[in-house]
């Protein structure tokens, strides 16, 4: 799913169990579970049958399982030609519509989402319908009907996969950039935006397609790598396909999708005209309005507590689980509930007081502040205060990545040697192992991706690198080369991650390579601007190349599941790469368009938090002041708080194990804790928790139902909303938006 870039160490069941919200299976019990015979002629059939499944499936469990390592075998015979044009139009436009959707949603909130549940779902619908009504051939020429198989739907998801990434720079990197006054405006930049976009994308695309064999292939058993949305994604797939059952399942499906994504669309919209009523409830407020403006409930309000009915993060927490979202929840309580009221009462940190002089909202503070006046040690915001603990933690974290990575290059290098008839002593034991989980490979020869088609694309993609940044950043070519080893490394880290975790952890990532490109700069001796610039394109650079490095394994891990050739995906994938190339900067010059506060740090209000922005901003000026400009007592709690992050990563792996290994599930997730601390907004925890609560209910009340519509709503949900956000936005710059005829009523003074 890689729901949120910002998040690492996600609680995964045992191997094979995908659900969050479904009991796991037990060791012996690890693999999938294979789809229903195909007997059904329509959907109240289909139905009731449904649980009769299950109690076989119970019965006979040992008929319904498959190996996790082990593609499909029960696949339906499908054509060879399955790279086909309608599978790619329409694996385009599902990916373009994600992608937009991920600017609105992260500049929002600083969580983005993939396209692959999406892509699939829709895609499936689409073509199949197109499938039927157009002819196959037209004359001595093939046209857009005919046979559609699940290879197929998967060529269509990882277009969609593809044209809806790379948006994660546009909610972070760029806005930050503009906020320092380090490049003109978007429209002028467009061009320079999108020469960057397009050579560290694609090189993410040709580093990645080595990566199939050694993540899918020659340590997928070792390192326990299921990818689970990407498997999910697979699964979802196969059941669609499977006569006229899967077809029946895959109308369910569509139906359930088109709800929620208009369900969701219809609320953002409507809701930006009613914000206190449809949107946000501010309980708080309402406390202090009855009160007759005399209460204490202003300053529970001022602290974020208030609940916001956003259908993306709902959706979100119902794929996540409970833990995830629990997690997330508690780390707003410690920040925002217990740690960040005491600052202020021990006048450590301090807010700005949006109700002076109103008599009805004064001590209406606003503690989110990451201005210039708020961003310093001697005077800082609790946001500030709060935003280095959350930093270091989420890298601190990584260690384990760092360890698994260590131990999957060691198979590989083994390996390698072995077959160069060289056995090397130092990687034996590991590579040992390594040969006894190998996982056979479906793709004939022919099918690969070769040598030649990928290693001269990285080789000329790290020197159009180097242009790029040095042409139109003024880069040197010293540190072009470092950010190009950096977004290898950091890429190696992002697949392993999320091959575990089914999280991608970009934003760890990118501040553990600012924090290095922070050391080289200041050892150049360049002046404050030219370091940020250059800490922040270098970092965007890193984030990027994981980025498209991760989908794209994604992508093969649901191809090899399926029997995907995946020379046909590393096409569709590099098709979908150029869309996302000039789809992510014109989407990201409406929003700034829509909204000039995203590239102001000093405006006051904003319709957006923009939390990755700040986060990068902060961290780009920290690492290249000359000064320390991190609070004394902020940089001490954060190198105990990481430490203590890095000792319950310890207890998650090595004391919770045999006979504790129960205990993993209610393990809190650290890294979710520390994205807490740098998102000031408590709102996304408490909708995840409803999300993965009610998912949990519904799991265990309707399991069979969950199964059918539990992926579908929530891809639904979290694309409906981001597409209406793209709409407001539209509505922003045609002067017909909330903010001009819409009412703040309900709201604390204002809730943009």
């Amino acid at each position: 799913m890689s729901t949120n870039p910002e998040v690492l160490d996600v609680n995964v069941e045992p191997l094979g169990h995908i659900n969050p919200n479904v009991p796991p299976l037990t060791e012996k019990e690890n693999t999938f579970k294979a789809p229903a015979p195909a007997r059904f002629s329509n959907e109240k059939e289909f139905e009731p049958e449904v649980e009769r499944i299950k109690s076989l499936d119970a019965e006979h469990h040992d008929d319904f399982n498959l190996d996790p390592f082990k593609p499909f075998d029960d696949l339906p015979e499908e054509t060879s030609r399955i790279l086909t044009f309608r599978a790619l139009f329409v694996g385009l436009c599902c990916g373009a519509l994600v992608n937009a959707s991920n600017v609105y949603l992260g500049l929002k909130t600083g969580w983005t989402f993939t396209a692959n549940l999406f892509g699939a779902i829709a895609g499936f619908a689409i073509v199949k319908f197109i499938s039927r009504v157009l002819p196959e051939t037209l004359g001595p020429l093939p046209f857009l009907g005919g046979n559609f198989g699940p290879r197929e739907n998967n060529i269509c998801q990882t277009a969609a996969m593809a044209s809806g990434g790379m948006s994660s720079v546009f909610i972070s990197a760029f806005p930050a950039m503009y906020q320092l006054h380090l490049m003109d405006t978007p429209a002028k930049d467009y061009w320079k935006i999108v020469a960057l976009t397009a050579v560290a994308g694609y090189f993410g695309v040709f580093f990645a397609t080595p990566m199939r064999k050694f993540f899918i292939i020659y340590v997928a058993r070792e390192l326990r790598l299921i990818f689970p949305t990407a498997s999910a994604t697979a699964m979802t797939i196969r059941a669609m396909h499977q006569a006229v059952t899967g077809e029946i399942m895959g109308r369910m499906k569509m139906k359930a999708l088109s709800i929620s994504f208009a369900s969701a669309l219809v609320l953002r919209v409507v809701s930006q005209y009613a914000l206190g009523i449809l949107w946000d409830w501010h309980f708080f407020t309402w406390f202090h309005i009855w009160g007759n403006y005399k209460t204490l409930a202003l300053s529970v309000e001022s602290w974020g507590w208030y609940l916001e009915w956003t259908p993306a993060f709902i959706g979100s927490g119902m794929l996540v689980g409970l833990n995830v979202s629990i997690s997330f929840l508690a780390g707003s309580v410690i920040a925002w509930g217990i740690i960040g009221p005491a600052l202020v009462h021990n006048n450590v940190a301090w807010g700005v007081n949006l109700g002076e002089g109103d008599p009805k909202w004064e001590g209406y503070t606003s503690f989110a502040s990451l201005s210039l006046a708020a961003s310093n040690k001697d005077y800082p915001s609790p946001r500030y205060w709060l935003l280095w603990p959350g930093v270091l933690l989420m890298i601190a974290v990584l260690w384990f990545a760092f360890k698994a990575l260590y131990r999957g290059i060691s198979a590989g290098l083994y390996d390698l040697g072995k077959a160069m008839g060289k056995e090397l002593k130092v990687f034996k034991k590991v590579g040992a192992r390594a040969n006894e989980d190998l996982v056979e490979d479906p793709a004939e020869p022919h099918q690969q991706v070769k040598m030649w088609m990928w290693m001269p694309g990285l080789l000329v993609s790290i020197i159009c690198i180097c242009v790029v940044l040095g042409v139109q950043f003024e880069m040197p070519v010293g540190m072009s080369l470092l950010s190009v080893f950096l977004a290898f490394f950091f890429s190696f880290v992002a697949i392993q991650c999320t091959g575990v975790t089914d999280i991608t952890p970009l934003t760890a990532a990118s501040k553990a390579s600012q924090i290095i490109l922070g050391g080289a700069t200041k050892a150049e001796g360049w002046d404050v601007q030219h370091a940020q610039r250059l800490n922040l394109i270098g970092g965007a650079m890193c984030s990027i190349g994981a980025n498209q490095s991760t989908d794209l394994t994604c992508d093969f891990r649901t191809g090899f599941l399926l029997r995907t050739p995946p020379h046909y995906q590393w096409y569709a994938q590099g098709i979908g790469t150029l869309v996302a190339t000039f789809l992510a900067p014109a989407m990201f010059q409406l929003f700034a368009t829509a909204y000039p506060c995203i590239l102001d740090k000093e405006a006051k209000t904003c319709a957006f938090s923009i939390p990755s922005v700040s986060a990068w901003r902060a961290t780009a000026v920290a690492v290249t002041d000359p000064t320390f400009p991190i609070p004394k007592s902020s940089g001490i709690f954060a190198i105990v708080f990481a430490a203590f992050g890095s000792l319950m990563v310890l207890v998650r792996q090595y004391v919770w194990t045999g006979r504790l290994e129960w205990m993993k599930k209610y393990h809190p997730n650290m890294m979710c804790i520390g994205l807490a601390f740098v998102l000031p907004q408590t709102v996304y925890g408490t909708a995840m928790c409803m999300g993965s609560l009610a998912a949990l209910i519904w799991a265990k009340k309707r399991p069979e139902h969950f199964d059918i519509y539990g992926y579908a709503v929530a891809a639904g949900l979290i694309a409906g909303e981001g597409i209406g956000g793209v709409v407001n936005a539209i509505f922003q710059i045609a002067g017909i938006s909330g903010s001009v005829y819409g009412s703040q009523v309900a709201c604390p003074m204002s809730c943009e």
